[in-house]
């Protein structure tokens, strides 16, 4: 990939970056969307049925079996060159913030830092009584596990359907996109909300938004560039053009 000139000569003196991850980046690494996952047994059921305080509520089994399904398929998941090449970034950018709204942790993984997780975590369970974390507990337990705290139901640490983002994670995100220089939506729709408010925000802050994403978007005339093409080979591209050393 040819990047301009001038985009790589902005990125190079960019101090302030956010990024911006999506489904997309994930499927890179050989993880299924939520509706792509739903085969087999769980083909028979509607999404919110599967993900939202109400199933929970009425099938609190049901709810707890699907995520530790997804759990299991995430176990031999691992980063790709995508997730590196943002690595790298936050390494080399002075101020760099990783917003994603994918829940396998493997940016971490992978050794992103400064990470905000609009809609969770899988591999973290709380509370949903108390809000407590708990680090250990049983996925092939005939009954749901319970909080060692109050005796509440455990649940995955995720955004279900009909659910608040985290209000301190969401916060931060804006606050991070409307201070940023150059603004990255990576392998998302850029149609889902509130996540999809932050390019725009970005944008009417003055910042450069930039696209990459395997097709076009309903965001790709609103950009100042857009590369289409997979993040797993663009990103390490980018990296390797605007940080020759």
């Amino acid at each position: 990939m040819n990047f301009p000139s001038d985009f790589i000569r902005f990125l190079t003196t960019a101090e302030q970056v956010v990024v911006l991850t999506g489904a997309g980046v994930s499927q890179e690494s050989g993880l299924r969307t939520f509706r792509d996952a739903q085969t087999g047994l769980w083909a028979q059921y509607k999404p919110e049925d599967l993900a939202s305080p109400e199933a929970f509520a009425r099938a609190p089994k049901l709810v707890w079996d699907w995520y530790a399904w997804r759990r299991e398929a995430i176990k031999g998941a691992r980063p790709n060159p995508g997730h590196y090449a943002l690595v790298e970034m936050e390494n080399r950018i002075p101020n760099f913030t990783l917003i994603t709204q994918n829940v396998d942790g493997l940016h971490r993984f992978a050794g992103s830092k400064n990470v905000l997780e609009l809609h969770g975590n899988i591999q973290r369970v709380r509370c949903s009584e108390c809000g407590m974390f708990t680090e250990t507990w049983g996925d092939d337990t005939e009954a749901v596990p319970v909080c060692h705290e109050c005796g509440g139901l455990l649940r995955p640490d995720v955004v279900w359907f009909g659910e608040a983002l985290p209000r301190g994670e969401l916060e931060a995100a804006v606050r991070a996109a409307r201070a940023c220089q150059v603004f990255f939506s990576i392998g998302t729709s850029g149609v889902v909300q509130p996540a999809a408010s932050l390019a725009h925000a970005a944008r009417n802050n003055g910042s450069v938004v930039v696209e990459i994403n395997a097709e076009p978007t309903p965001l790709t005339p609103r950009v100042d560039y857009a590369f289409h093409g997979k993040s797993g080979e663009l990103l390490p591209e980018l990296v390797k053009a605007v940080w020759r050393n």
